[in-house]
């Protein structure tokens, strides 16, 4: 009996491979779909970003969105705090190198550390700024004009404080008077 079923499991073996693999496509697009009933679940009472782009424009920055950009803002403060500890590490690290390719790898990832961490405190301002903003309720309101930013544009870059008309208007303008 026993090799009569590892004939069939063999048999069945080839015959459901090919299923598997005519199958696999076709719930492929079906996880993402059911991945979609997850989505509205959130932490701390807080709407999820369907949720908030689903909101009407006479809801903007409501007390709920100000309430989520700020548990963003803050997220996102505490992992650039994390990254920044970690780069204050890495250039308190004294090593040395009697090979000079070693040395000169060892100074270009100094240097990189010290840009990023430059870029790092800039974003940590920047956080900081939209936070402040956020208290007096001039978050999401675009610094020079007043008109609202957009809940997608926030969502992509929570620290956005001008529109996209008036940012795209300064990078023509950066683009015509930059050195070439």
């Amino acid at each position: 009996m026993k090799p009569a079923s590892t004939d069939k499991s063999s048999k069945a073996a080839p015959a459901s491979a090919p299923a598997k693999k005519a199958a696999a496509p076709a719930p492929a697009p079906k996880k993402p779909a059911a991945r979609k009933p997850v989505t509205p679940i959130s932490f701390d009472g807080l709407p999820t970003e369907d949720q908030l782009r689903a909101m009407s424009d006479d809801d903007y920055m409501n007390d709920t969105q100000l309430e989520f950009f700020r548990h963003r803002l803050l997220q996102m403060r505490a992992e650039v705090l994390e990254r920044e500890v970690d780069v204050k590490e890495r250039l308190h690290q004294r090593e040395v190198f009697a090979d000079p390719a070693d040395r000169a790898t060892a100074e270009e990832e100094h240097w990189l550390d010290l840009r990023l961490r430059e870029r790092e405190s800039l974003l940590l301002r920047k956080i900081d700024d939209a936070l402040r903003r956020l208290e007096n309720r001039e978050y999401g309101y675009c610094e020079k004009t007043g008109d609202p930013i957009g809940i997608p544009r926030l969502l992509a870059r929570p620290t956005a404080t001008v529109c996209v008309d008036v940012k795209g208007q300064d990078e023509r303008v950066e683009a015509q008077f930059r050195d070439r």
